[in-house]
């Protein structure tokens, strides 16, 4: 490890601002930019990873929507339905008035989440991430208001990520099912599972680090992962910004608790969001894919990520599709 790129240590204040520094440099799009690592994905690089697909078997990479309370997920989905019961719907449309009819009725429902939890799977946007009072590219964050988000809103990727997915899957490079909360992703076990799997990360990829987070919550149970979790050490971030990554994902947070870098608690999602424009993905699930990419002895594959269209949002909760 060469020096000022420390591997799984604690980072100081000093180091860990210096890193920032350097990684906010890297992107190099103008001063009007606001899609970040978004412009490594070309058309050309999208169609080759559609020719890329050999099985053509899409899996999701999304975790199912927690409805209960459990310590990793104080605040869960709420569902409630609205309609359903034929006795108590209104014939027509939902809605309309007059008594009921039998034969055709609705059913509806509703949900609310909070977007930025622990359990639940969801794309981070630019302007989530407010370091120093300001957002990806020296943008002010004053433009963040109770009506959302004026800029960099999860609103730039409104037509959808499609590119070239990548899956690191770092227990694997260890031989064990999973990391242990506290862990650390360095840039080395990066490049030791590239090495392993015989994939390259490159410009543009989708790059999904697998620590079996979601694995482990379903052995063993949920446990608070806003206080102890794997992920990947800041100094990682070095390996996104030299491969010109477009969206980074995790079956964790991406950021490791506690924390790996002195005075700040999320360092990945700052130097990802902040720094480097890149979007990220929280608490993915891939065990499902695992498996395919074993079958075909390829851990590439196409990856449709859609957001909600929510103009002014911080994220989106999120089903990334893989086709294998």
């Amino acid at each position: 490890m060469s020096a000022g790129r420390p591997g799984g240590r604690e980072l100081s204040r000093e180091q860990f601002r210096a890193l920032y520094d350097r990684l906010r440099l890297e992107p190099g799009w103008g001063p009007r930019d606001r899609r970040g690592a978004l412009n490594y994905l070309s058309p050309d690089l999208v169609a080759a990873a559609c020719r890329d697909v050999r099985l053509g078997r899409s899996v999701s990479l999304a975790t199912p929507l927690a409805d209960t309370a459990a310590p990793d997920n104080p605040e869960p989905v709420r569902h409630e339905m609205t309609a359903g019961q034929p006795a108590t719907v209104p014939g027509g449309e939902p809605g309309a008035a007059g008594p009921p009819q039998p034969g055709l009725t609705f059913a509806t429902d509703r949900f609310a989440m909070n977007v930025h939890g622990d359990a639940d799977s969801h794309l981070d946007a630019l302007c989530h991430v407010i370091y120093d009072g300001r957002l990806y590219n020296d943008v002010t964050a004053t433009g963040i208001t109770e009506d959302g988000a004026q800029e960099e809103s999860v609103g730039v990727a409104a037509d959808g990520i499609v590119g070239r997915g990548v899956l690191l899957d770092i227990p694997r490079l260890r031989g064990l099912p999973w990391l242990e909360p506290g862990e650390h992703v360095t840039a080395d076990d990066l490049a030791g599972a590239e090495a392993a799997q015989g994939v390259r990360v490159g410009r543009g990829d989708l790059l999904f680090v697998r620590v079996g987070h979601s694995r482990r919550r379903v052995e063993l149970g949920p446990w608070d992962a806003a206080a102890s979790r794997a992920g990947l050490h800041p100094s990682a971030l070095d390996f996104v910004a030299d491969r010109q990554v477009a969206v980074l994902g995790s079956d964790s947070n991406n950021d490791t608790a506690p924390s790996a870098a002195e005075g700040v608690d999320f360092p990945v999602h700052v130097l990802a969001v902040n720094a480097l424009g890149v979007h990220l993905l929280d608490y993915l699930q891939f065990e499902d894919l695992v498996p395919f990419c074993e079958m075909v002895g390829r851990w590439s594959f196409l990856c449709v990520i859609a957001p909600l269209r929510l103009p002014g949002g911080t994220g989106s909760p999120v089903n990334p599709i893989a086709v294998v």
